[in-house]
C-alpha cells in the first residue's frame, strides 16, 4: 500500500496533546497568578514577591513536558518507520512467501530509526528555555506595565491586565519564528517538527524496504488542491536513488515471459520516462508538512500512472488557505477566553470564536471543502 505523511499524523498528535496540555498548565498559572488580589492596593508589590512562586511553577511543568516527551519522540519515530517498512511489504504481496515473511521482519535501517529520532529530540532542545523563559518574562512585564498605567490613571487594573494577557494569549504562551518568519505556537511548532520526522521516517522505512526487495523505482500519488510545491512532481516516476533531473531509461517488464515464449522473444523491455530523484522531489519541497501525497512502488510495464482525482467544485489552493487563516483566528481567540480575567472578557472573547467558526461553516458550504474542526482547537498545526 502507497505510503504518506497523513500515515503519521496520530503519532504527531500525541505528542502535540503533551504540549497542549503544558501550554494550558502555563497560561493557567499566569492568568490565575495575576488575577490573585488584584483589586488591592498592593497587588503590584504582591505580584513582585511571588515571582519565584511563578517560577517554581512554570520549572515543574517545563521538567514534566520535557521527560514526557523525550521518549514520546523517540518511540513515534520508531513506530513511523516499522508503518513505512510493512506498507512496502503491503505492496508487494505477489512476492513468494518466505521473501515477503522475512520483510515483514526485517528493518534494513535501524540505524536511520536512531539518527532521525535523536535529531528529532535534539531538535526540541533549544524550545526547553523559552518554554520556562517567556511565560515568566511576560509575568513580570504584565505587572509592570499595570503598574505604570494605574499611576499614570489610565484604564483600570483589571482591564489593563486583561489587555495585556489578551496579547499574551494572541501569540500563544510560548512562541517560535521559523527561517521564513512564520510564528509558531509552542504545541503547533512541536508538532508540526515532529511530523515532519515521522513523515520522514515513515517515507524512509517504506524505500528501505522497497531496495531491500530489489525496487528502484517509486511513483507519487495526485492528489486534489495541490500546492505549489508538490504540483511538478504529481503522478510522476522517481528513482529512489538514481540521477536527478528528468531522463528515460529502458527497463525489463516487471511481469517476464516465461517458457516458451521467452526462450523465442527473450526478456521484455518498456520505456519508463523518470522525472527525476526522489531526494531531488524532497529537497524541492514534496511531502512537506501537512502534504497530503503518497509515495507507492512503481512496476516497469505494471503501474498504472494515477488520474486526477475530483476537485471540490470552485475550490482553489487559495482557499484552503483562507480556511487556515480562519482557523488559527478561532484558536486566538479560544486562548484569549480560556486566559479573561472575567466573565464579561471571557464571553467577548467566546462571541468572537463563534463569529470566525460561522465563517468557516460558510467558506465550506461554498467551496465543498471539508471542516475539520481538530484544527480549531488551541494548539493545532498550522
Amino acid at each position: 500500500m502507497p505510503v504518506s505523511p497523513a500515515d503519521t499524523i496520530d503519532l504527531a498528535r500525541a505528542i502535540a496533546v503533551l504540549y497542549e496540555d503544558a501550554e494550558d498548565a502555563l497560561l493557567g498559572i499566569v492568568s490565575r497568578a495575576l488575577a490573585e488580589g488584584i483589586d488591592s492596593p498592593s497587588w503590584a508589590q504582591a505580584k513582585l514577591a511571588s515571582v519565584g512562586d511563578v517560577r517554581h511553577a512554570l520549572e515543574q511543568v517545563t521538567t514534566a513536558l520535557q521527560r514526557d516527551t523525550s521518549g514520546a519522540i523517540g518511540r513515534a519515530v520508531e513506530e513511523a518507520y516499522r508503518r513505512g517498512g510493512q506498507s512496502a511489504v503491503a505492496e508487494l504481496g505477489a512476492l513468494a512467501e518466505g521473501r515477503r515473511h522475512f520483510a515483514a521482519h526485517h528493518l534494513p535501517g535501524a540505524s536511520a530509526v536512531d539518527r532521525l529520532a535523536r535529531a528529532a529530540v535534539d531538535e526540541q532542545g533549544p524550545t526547553w528555555g523559552r518554554i520556562l523563559r517567556e511565560p515568566l518574562d511576560a509575568y513580570r512585564s504584565i505587572v509592570a506595565r499595570v503598574s505604570a498605567s494605574t499611576l499614570l490613571g489610565g484604564l483600570t487594573r483589571r482591564q489593563t491586565a486583561q489587555r495585556a494577557i489578551d496579547q499574551f494569549a494572541a501569540r500563544g504562551i510560548v512562541s517560535f519564528t521559523d527561517v521564513s518568519g512564520r510564528r509558531w505556537e509552542m504545541a503547533s511548532y512541536a508538532e508540526m517538527a515532529v511530523r515532519s520526522t515521522t513523515a520522514r521516517a515513515a517515507i524512509t522505512g517504506h524505500v528501505d524496504q522497497l531496495q531491500a526487495l530489489g525496487q528502484q523505482l517509486v511513483i507519487v500519488s495526485d492528489a486534489p488542491l495541490e500546492c505549489p510545491l508538490c504540483a511538478p512532481w504529481e503522478g510522476e516516476v522517481l528513482a529512489i536513488n538514481g540521477a536527478a533531473g528528468p531522463h528515460t531509461l529502458r527497463l525489463p517488464h516487471a511481469i517476464q515471459p516465461t517458457g516458451l515464449r521467452a526462450r523465442l522473444h527473450g526478456p521484455q523491455t518498456v520505456a519508463v520516462h523518470i522525472a527525476g530523484s526522489l531526494p531531488e522531489a524532497r529537497a524541492a519541497g514534496l511531502f512537506h508538512c501537512n502534504c497530503r501525497h503518497s509515495l507507492s512502488v512503481y512496476l516497469p510495464g505494471v503501474t498504472v500512472r494515477p488520474e486526477s482525482p475530483p476537485h471540490p467544485s470552485g475550490a482553489t489552493y487559495e482557499d484552503t488557505q483562507k480556511q487556515r487563516y480562519l482557523e488559527r483566528q478561532v484558536r486566538q481567540w479560544k486562548r484569549r477566553a480560556a486566559a479573561a480575567l472575567d466573565e464579561q472578557a471571557r464571553l467577548a472573547a467566546n462571541r468572537r470564536v463563534r463569529a470566525y467558526q460561522g465563517r468557516i461553516r460558510q467558506l465550506t458550504a461554498d467551496k465543498g471543502l471539508q471542516r475539520q474542526p481538530t484544527r480549531e482547537q488551541i494548539g493545532a498545526a498550522r
